[in-house]
């Protein structure tokens, strides 16, 4: 037992110290969602910019898929589908106003897909408690949905950038109310 009175206070410090860094982070984390928020066209373009890198490197990993791949017909797929990833990478960084309208509509066709089902789930799951707040959900999904497309090409100014700012308020505040939680519970 002499042995685990030293191992805990430091499981603890370490615990409180992780604790503290994800605080720090999830203020961080708001302050860039908040960011985001007040000047949307910027964070859209920055997320049209990191999406546009991710295709390219996509496209360098079917290369070595293609490498991998036994048979030709593979092989030519796999080359086929390197150099679209590649191209439309590419086109996204060259032209980003163009790369942010397309991710819109993109982000658009999500909402509707996310909003439909989850209304036919909570239309299945009916006689729950608690399945209205899941049609309503899917409900007010497809209004702003509609509320983008409504407005599209102009709603690719701000719909990337407030949705990607709102979730990371969202995701930085829930992280430091778990981070708090834990640091509370440590000491």
């Amino acid at each position: 037992m002499a042995t685990m009175t030293g191992v805990m206070p430091r499981v603890t410090g370490e615990i409180r110290e992780t604790a503290t860094w994800s605080i720090v982070l999830s203020v961080l984390m708001m302050i860039a969602g908040v960011l985001a928020v007040a000047i949307p066209p910027v964070a859209g373009l920055a997320v049209t910019a990191i999406f546009g890198w991710l295709l390219i490197f996509s496209g360098a990993l079917h290369v070595g898929y293609a490498w991998r791949a036994h048979g030709f017909a593979a092989v030519l797929g796999e080359i086929f589908l390197a150099v679209l990833y590649a191209a439309i990478g590419i086109y996204t960084l060259a032209h980003p106003v163009a790369g942010l309208a397309s991710l819109t509509l993109a982000i658009v066709v999500y909402l509707v897909a996310k909003g439909v089902v989850e209304g036919i789930i909570a239309l299945t799951l009916r006689p729950l408690a608690g399945s209205g707040w899941l049609l309503f959900d899917g409900m007010l999904t497809v209004a702003v949905a509609a509320m983008i497309a409504s407005a599209w090409p102009v709603s690719a100014i701000w719909a990337v950038g407030v949705l990607v700012g709102v979730s990371m308020i969202s995701s930085g505040f829930s992280r430091l109310m778990v981070s708090i939680a834990v640091r509370r519970l440590v000491s």
